[in-house]
């Protein structure tokens, strides 16, 4: 069952207006939000980053916060999404259809799409890490709003996946951003190192979860950007995300990174996001 434009509809059946503003110039927004055991995780939080991406392409959202967690838990109910569930909801907002032009017309209405998917958690990867390719970053300039354009982070993933690597680390001249679809972290001398949440990386849920559980348990973080020399000398790397939640990267471009095992900082903080999760989100 999917939520589309005001209307319950079952798989198949939703239609996409040819004039969406979505489908044409990738006009909209949208959140993944993390499912556990049949709850969610970091749901205002979520909230909050999509109604500031709202703020920042001008699109003015007709819903309430009360609205959309309304919408979520109606889809969670209709899609018998138990406590022994693990999955994600896709939230899209487009800024609606209209008559095809570049500027914004007036008066056009937002719609709203919103599903479920079972998903399991990743956690025989995260024991065992990914390898990573290193990609120019060709993303636009504003990678803090989370819109629906990613053809950029499509073609990034891609070339990380011709290399024969599970994800790209992008860099913009030498100076380490984040990944296709997931925010970056280096470990030196058991300290956290990550680019500032500016424009050039995406204010991740997830990270901040990481940093925030950092601080409280005595691991130093430092957000500040950091270059290519840098990453290839750390003692551990890991990427944070909604669906890949604490990921080891064992390798860059075919080199180790530290001994090419899962470290020992990203196993402490991945035993502190377990807990976290079985204490604030599975009661």
């Amino acid at each position: 069952m999917l939520y589309v434009d005001g209307k319950w509809v079952e798989e198949g059946q939703a239609a996409v207006n040819p004039e969406d503003r979505g489908y044409n110039f990738g006009d909209g927004i949208y959140e993944v939000v993390r499912i556990y055991k049949g709850k969610m995780y970091q749901w205002d939080a979520h909230l909050t980053r999509l109604y500031r991406s709202a703020r920042e392409i001008k699109l003015e959202l007709p819903w309430s916060m009360e609205e959309l967690n309304e919408i979520a838990s109606q889809l969670l109910q209709k899609n018998n999404i138990s406590e022994e569930d693990d999955a994600t909801l896709y939230l899209q907002i487009s800024r609606g259809a209209a008559p095809r032009v570049h500027d914004i017309p007036s008066g056009i209405q937002p719609v709203i799409m919103a599903f479920v998917r079972h998903k399991a958690r990743p956690v025989a990867d995260m024991k065992k890490g990914w390898t990573a390719q290193l990609v120019d970053d060709i993303r636009w300039l504003r990678c803090d709003i989370k819109t629906l354009n990613l053809l950029g982070a499509v073609l990034v993933k891609q070339y990380a996946k011709d290399a024969g690597a599970q994800e790209s680390i992008l860099h913009r001249n030498g100076t380490i951003t984040e990944c296709s679809s997931s925010n970056l972290f280096a470990v030196k001398n058991e300290a956290l190192y990550t680019h500032p949440a500016d424009h050039l990386i995406l204010h991740g849920i997830t990270r901040q979860s990481v940093i925030d559980l950092a601080k409280e348990n005595g691991i130093p973080v430092h957000e500040k950007p950091f270059d290519i020399p840098f990453l290839m000398q750390a003692d551990e790397l890991f990427l944070t995300s909604t669906t890949a939640e604490i990921m080891p990267l064992i390798s860059v471009d075919g080199q180790p990174i530290g001994d090419g095992q899962v470290g020992t900082v990203v196993q402490k903080l991945q035993a502190l996001f377990e807990q976290h999760i079985n204490t604030n989100v599975l009661v």
